[in-house]
């Protein structure tokens, strides 16, 4: 700051030193001390205080000094505070409100004294603006409007296009989330029937950890031409599934918009897929084309419930048996919120809605976060194989995104205990979909699907089970690569959410919670919905699921192999680091054979195995 004339008495003797001090009670005194003379006065070196070493500038190094000059100035404001409110309108922070002023009554002058529509157009115009700078200035929810009446809101209209200008100018192929925009264009070009190829090579850096690559043989075998399915169903199934390896994950109506539905399930029936009908129940829309269906019911058991909500077997039954369902499966938890439910207010609860769960029109629907038919693992199996004997012996099972190792390993004992098992399970990874979800629940919690799967696919190896019971897998999977990939940890088939999005026409707005989807996709506005052509986009559904599992074909006879079920971990390596390549099989150590039944010494298993009882999901860790 510059120098203070000696003939301009400073402002700080109006005060004097000791209300200073009073007002600058949290400075650094003993910094302060370390700058003052011997025996000099409590205010000397400090400009204003009448010490003996005053002077007419800050002391260099004395940083009370700078402080308490900047308390100084303070007090001037407050003493000349009514030429500070003067001169305030002209500041740059409010210039823009007081030219709107000005230009305001400049307009009513000249439409008083001339009159005419060249001069009220502009006068209406800021007018308004005038009206909101004001209302800017006294209303008390933003801090920055106070401030900044009218140019604020330069800031949340570029707040609110951030999304679209990252999306559409900053990102690169590569960048983007959850998925980049190579990921996005490959389902787009593939629904559409476009190239999907790619010039000039990978914009992968391959040298990088993280990065994966399948293995491919000096001898490929030749690509095959049928679309490759796997038969569902156990010993006690009496009605077997003969499923598509890739098919349409859990997606809810009411999540989805009526046409999106209706388009996934006439895409599905088209391709010979499946289409799961997400825990959001049955609905009409699922049953107006006749594609196949996956029945999921969730904590809620809408489609099958009693007034108080609790699970209707009769209900169940009479949707299990129709000829359409083709497996019946029970949501313990979703990758992307794990252990969370969730309330539809009453106010979006329409009759279509309504008429779908199972629930009064308007009146708020809960999903609990746990179930009421059962309450152990035991309970739990026998449950399943209730859902089996109500569908009509069609393939029962269970989806959840694996949390507490030993519960999963619970129940491992609780079928061997019962000796029932599911026809299939469905691993959820925590990097899955959803409408909305808190924060911390997206972010942290759950196990990604890779650990999930591999752990699942281990836990029935290790309990002789893995032959019977068949395994799915969800989570962020819309490639062939990231089919084959998932095949190799252990999966028999995989399902895919998003990518069917995509496929109907989803930008990846992330707008899904707001009920203003732009294409039509996650939406229960009539208006928006009406975007979504259900011919055109059930023929993107269906070439999309055609062209990835024709490049899965490829890919596997590339590796020389006939199957997508012949991938396994020694296909596949992952770049560690610079200087280092780990295969699949050595990130993802297989156990033997009822290992865990002879007692297993895998530190990935055996604390949890012990701490797994049958008859209870929650317990404790037990010390080592």
């Amino acid at each position: 700051m510059a120098a203070r004339s000696r003939s301009a008495p400073p402002v700080c003797e109006h005060f004097g030193p000791k209300r200073l001090r009073q007002r600058l009670g949290a400075l650094d005194f003993s910094e302060k001390a370390a700058n003052r003379q011997p025996g000099a006065a409590k205010g000397a070196g400090i400009p204003g205080s009448r010490g003996p070493y005053e002077t007419d500038r800050f002391h260099p190094y004395d940083v009370a000094s700078a402080s308490l000059w900047g308390a100084c100035d303070s007090d001037f404001a407050d003493r000349e505070g009514p030429m500070r409110t003067l001169l305030l309108p002209f500041s740059a922070r409010f210039i823009a409100y007081t030219a709107v002023m000005v230009i305001t009554a400049a307009l009513l002058v000249e439409l008083y004294f001339s009159p005419s529509p060249m001069v009220a157009v502009p006068l209406v115009l800021f007018f308004a603006l005038a009206v909101i700078g004001t209302v800017d200035l006294i209303q008390t929810r933003h801090a920055v409007l106070r401030n900044y009446p009218l140019t604020a809101h330069i800031r949340f209209i570029l707040e609110e296009i951030r999304p679209e200008i990252r999306q559409y100018f900053l990102e690169s192929e590569k960048d983007g989330t959850p998925f980049s925009r190579d990921k996005r264009a490959i389902v787009y070009q593939r629904a559409k029937q476009a190239l999907d190829k790619r010039p000039f090579g990978t914009q992968d850096d391959v040298y990088a950890a993280g990065f994966e690559w399948l293995h491919h043989s000096m001898a490929p075998r030749p690509v095959a031409k049928e679309n490759a399915h796997i038969v569902i169903g156990g010993p006690d199934c009496a009605k077997p599934y003969a499923a598509s390896i890739f098919n349409i994950s859990a997606m809810s109506f009411g999540a989805l918009s009526p046409n999106a539905i209706r388009a996934l399930n006439t895409g599905a029936k088209k391709g010979n897929f499946a289409h799961d009908t997400g825990e959001g129940g049955y609905s009409a829309y699922h049953r107006e084309n006749g594609g196949d269906i996956i029945w999921e019911i969730g904590s809620g058991y809408f489609s099958c419930r009693n007034e108080d909500g609790s699970f209707c077997a009769e209900k169940f039954e009479a949707g299990a048996r129709s000829d359409q369902v083709k497996m019946v499966e029970l949501k313990l938890s979703q990758g992307a919120k794990p252990g969370h439910g969730g309330v539809l207010p009453g106010a979006k609860v329409t009759a279509e809605i309504a008429a779908a769960r199972g629930v009064p029109i308007g009146v708020d629907c809960v999903s609990p976060s746990r179930h009421s038919v059962f309450a152990t693992p035991i309970e739990l199996m026998q449950f399943i194989a209730t859902m089996r004997r109500l569908s009509g012996g069609k393939p029962a099972g269970f989806k959840l995104c694996i949390g507490h190792p030993w519960e999963f390993l619970a129940v491992c004992k609780a079928m061997v205990e019962t000796g029932i098992y599911p026809d299939f399970i469905v691993v959820d990874g925590k990097e899955g979909g959803t409408g909305a979800a808190p924060l911390e629940f997206t972010d942290h919690l759950g196990m990604p699907l890779r650990e999930g799967l591999n752990f699942v696919h281990n836990a029935l190896i290790g309990i002789n089970a893995r032959d019977r019971i068949k395994i799915g897998a969800s989570g962020k999977i819309v490639s062939a690569f990231d089919i084959a990939r998932a095949m190799a940890l252990g999966a028999d088939w995989c399902n895919s959410a998003r990518g069917f999005m995509f496929a109907l026409g989803c930008i990846q707005s992330q707008s899904c919670h707001t009920d203003r989807c732009p294409t039509g996709v996650s939406t229960q506005d009539r208006v928006r919905q009406r975007a979504l052509v259900v011919p055109d986009k059930s023929e993107r559904v269906y070439n999309f699921h055609r062209a990835t599992v024709e490049a899965l074909a490829e890919l596997v006879a590339a590796a020389g192999l006939d199957h997508p079920t012949e991938l396994t971990p020694a296909h596949f390596s992952r770049r560690v680091s610079a200087h280092e390549v780990k295969s699949f099989a050595e990130l993802y150590p297989q156990l033997k054979p009822g290992e865990l039944l002879a007692g297993t010494r895998d530190l990935r298993f055996a604390s949890a195995w012990d701490m797994a009882s049958a008859n209870e999901f929650r317990v404790l860790p037990m010390a080592a």
